[in-house]
């Protein structure tokens, strides 16, 4: 399927319009056109510059999207240009629509003052209420050029639709101020009230207040694109001559080696050439625990290197990647419609001139019934106007967006929209394989009963035996026996070199899934205390070891009825440890500690934890290279 970014839509009247000025286009097979991310899908063998062609033959313009931004969408193209314009928009014309209001309705109605000028002098009165709606036509004067263009090609929209009542209602007010300077004072100040003035501005700025709206509709709906396309690396460290340099990602070819250091992004698809380390591919994969990469393994861009070196051979680049098929999976999804859709756009492209039609009709019928010219055109134009649904063709892009949105967001992509549609209808989900659907990270929780192991094993990622349970024999075996990784808390009342005793008990079971995490040791009531030698003793048993930075600061019963702790040592105790070689950290956190439900004496505040984890990194990656 070929890409499109077609211009100048703003109805699905329009998208109706360009869907079949293209599906006449010899060579097109099926043709599908977005208001959401104005962008066009074609199938068949037709040249582009038939495609566009017809395209400009309706009214509209195109360009072809491998052309204009390299093969797929880009962020700039999605961004929301359209709701700030509109918005400075309807501020201009709610201003001088106030004041046409308070000419119009609050001194002729309400009998509020106007200047001295003003009175006894309607003409003046009305032709300071023409220049007023005149501004507020200038200003949204895309209406008229949108909807008479249309009308023109005789391909009526909705935006024909709102120029046809704003201008009626314009031109007839005009008509009746040519009435008023007959020179009959009397006369003129009844023709007062056959002025529509208002209502022609009025008209225009309500509907922008709705296209306003939508277009922050379709800037919301598109977040599930630009969030994919903020994975993407913009730099590559590139091995050239025997040097790093810095180069955009643009300029990575097949071929050229780059390396990746930990915390680092993987710019490009590549195969591992050197070094080793754990790679974090949740962002693509979903999966919860990060893959280990070798020489000859294969690495994907957007994946986050979390703890060695990596060098890399590129494979593939630009759109060849895995992140950028992805992104294109989304956009063309996007592009493909619902049968609903399809729907509304059939009704779309002939609900418009049966409107005009209508408007017609309640006018001749009015005068007809002896109506005056003014009372039935005002009948006419409310037809034209209450007949206006411009979100008719918006809707349900928009919610075929935002729920593809919503799916991306989850992990989960729809090929077209139609299987979105027909997942909605869906009441049974089948999977295949264990861990399809997961949160993106690992799930950690304790067990302290040997019936707990199995269970649990089956929807968490790593299996954790508290501190207290950590000499357990029976627990440690059900939990080894799992096949999980098994985080082990040391006892406050063990030694570090005691923990060998624990991991012979998880051997004995046939896994060497094994995590260590130091605690703190008891040293008298309401005390914990760090010894820092516990990190390369337990790391010198061949195994990964935590640091649990949280329940290393506890005063167990400090606070009398319940521990108390101490979190600004939290910091310290971190850098401290990562210092010492420690592979991982386990921090509680929390946006207002004082309310959590437990432990929020030892909890990191959230927005403090940033900082703290760049500190940990830069230490990290200090000491990996003395201890590689």
């Amino acid at each position: 399927m070929k890409q499109y970014k077609v211009t100048g839509m703003s109805c699905a009247a329009c998208v109706a319009r360009v869907e079949k000025a293209v599906a006449k286009t010899p060579g097109v097979s099926s043709c599908a056109v977005s208001l959401l991310t104005n962008s066009m899908g074609v199938e068949g063998d037709a040249s582009p510059a038939a495609v566009i062609a017809a395209v400009e033959a309706a009214g509209y313009g195109a360009v072809e999207k491998g052309a204009a931004t390299e093969g797929s969408v880009t962020e700039d193209l999605l961004a929301d240009k359209e709701t700030p314009l509109l918005k400075r928009r309807l501020i201009a014309s709610l201003f001088f629509l106030a004041a046409l209001m308070y000419i119009s309705m609050g001194h002729m109605m309400l009998g509020w003052p106007l200047p001295d000028f003003f009175a006894g002098n309607p003409l003046a009165t009305v032709l300071l209420e023409l220049l007023l709606a005149a501004i507020v036509m200038v200003i949204n004067q895309q209406f008229f050029l949108s909807g008479g263009r249309s009308l023109l090609a005789g391909a009526p929209n909705m935006d024909t639709l709102v120029a046809l009542g704003s201008g009626a209602a314009f031109l007839y007010s005009v008509g009746v101020l040519f009435r008023m300077t007959a020179g009959d004072a009397a006369l003129a100040r009844e023709l007062m009230h056959d002025l529509y003035f208002e209502s022609a501005a009025m008209i225009v700025a309500l509907i922008t207040v709705g296209k306003m709206l939508e277009a922050r509709a379709k800037g919301r709906t598109t977040d599930a694109l630009k969030s994919l396309m903020k994975l993407a690396p913009q730099t590559a460290t590139l091995v050239r001559d025997g040097a790093e340099i810095m180069a955009p990602v643009s300029e990575v070819r097949p071929g050229d080696i780059f390396v990746v250091r930990p915390g680092e992004t993987v710019p490009v698809d590549g195969i591992v050439l050197e070094g080793a380390s754990a790679v974090n591919e949740a962002a693509l994969t979903g999966e919860s625990l990060p893959v280990d990469k070798e020489p000859g393994d294969e690495v994907t861009s957007a994946t986050l290197n979390q703890s060695g070196f990596l060098r890399c051979r590129a494979s593939r680049v630009g759109e060849d990647t895995t992140l950028s098929q992805i992104i294109q999976l989304v956009e063309s999804a996007a592009a493909t419609k619902a049968p609903i859709a399809k729907i509304a756009d059939r009704i779309s492209g002939i609900f418009v001139p049966v409107v005009i039609a209508l408007a017609a009709l309640t006018a001749a019928v009015w005068l007809a019934l002896g109506s005056s010219a003014g009372e039935a055109a005002a009948r006419g134009i409310a037809v034209l106007v209450i007949s206006c649904p411009c979100a008719l063709g918006l809707a349900t892009p928009v919610a075929i967006m935002a729920g593809s949105g919503r799916g991306a967001r989850h992990g989960i992509l729809f090929k077209t929209a139609a299987s979105l549609e027909a997942a909605g209808r869906t009441q049974i989900v089948a999977l295949d394989k264990t861990g399809t659907v997961t949160s993106g990270v690992p799930v950690v929780t304790d067990i302290h009963e040997t019936c707990q192991a199995e269970p649990v094993a089956k929807v968490a990622d790593i299996l954790q035996i508290p501190a207290f349970l950590s000499r357990q024999t029976d627990l440690l075996h059900a939990a080894a026996q799992t096949g999980a990784i098994v985080n082990v808390k040391k006892g406050q009342f063990l030694s570090p070199n005691d923990m060998r005793n624990v991991v012979d008990k998880i051997h004995e079971s046939g896994s060497d899934r094994i995590l260590l995490t130091e605690r703190g040791e008891s040293f008298g009531y309401n005390n914990l205390v760090v010894d820092m030698r516990s990190f390369p003793i337990m790391r010198s048993f061949g195994y990964p070891v935590i640091f649990d930075g949280t329940h290393s600061v506890q005063l167990p019963g400090g606070a009398g009825t319940s521990s108390g702790g101490q979190r600004e040592y939290v910091e310290y105790l971190v850098r401290a440890a990562v210092g010492a070689g420690v592979d991982g950290l386990f921090l509680e956190v929390h946006d207002n500690p004082p309310e959590a439900l437990s432990d929020g004496a030892n909890m990191v505040y959230l927005d403090k934890l940033e900082d703290l984890l760049k500190d940990a990194l830069a230490i990290y990656e200090i000491v990996r290279k003395k201890l590689n």
